[in-house]
């Protein structure tokens, strides 16, 4: 079992930066794929990035945020961070962590979620 609890949501000007991180319990956080979801009021949770268990080095992101958002993962600490720039207010959302052992890349199916934290950007 695999705990994933995220931080560092908050409120932040357009253009701005912020970096939300995803604390993982567990001694397989390195076997697993890391990713990040998110979801708008009223709409659907969708797909933000997802980088790959170590020892790839494979990231995937949804158009909507390549070049301005980056996933890193530090093993050591079993976190995994996404760092977002030059946010937007269509960024607005609650931003889910998510774990998953699928050996398919990018990944199919995700084990593991967080309970989600909030990011508001002000126009």
């Amino acid at each position: 079992q695999v705990q994933l609890v995220e931080s560092g949501g908050g409120l932040v000007q357009a253009g701005g930066s912020l970096r939300l991180s995803c604390a993982a319990s567990g001694r397989t956080f390195s076997s697993l794929a890391m990713g990040w979801f998110r979801q708008a009021p009223g709409k659907e949770r969708v797909f933000v990035g997802v980088m790959s268990r170590s020892g790839g080095s494979s990231e995937y992101y949804a158009d909507s945020v390549k070049g301005r958002f980056t996933i890193s993962r530090d093993n050591a600490k079993n976190t995994v961070y996404l760092q977002m720039n030059s946010l937007k207010p269509e960024d607005t959302a609650v931003y889910y962590c998510t774990a998953s052992y699928s050996s398919r890349w990018p990944p199919v199916r995700y084990d593991y979620w967080g309970q989600g934290t909030q990011v508001t950007v002000s126009s």
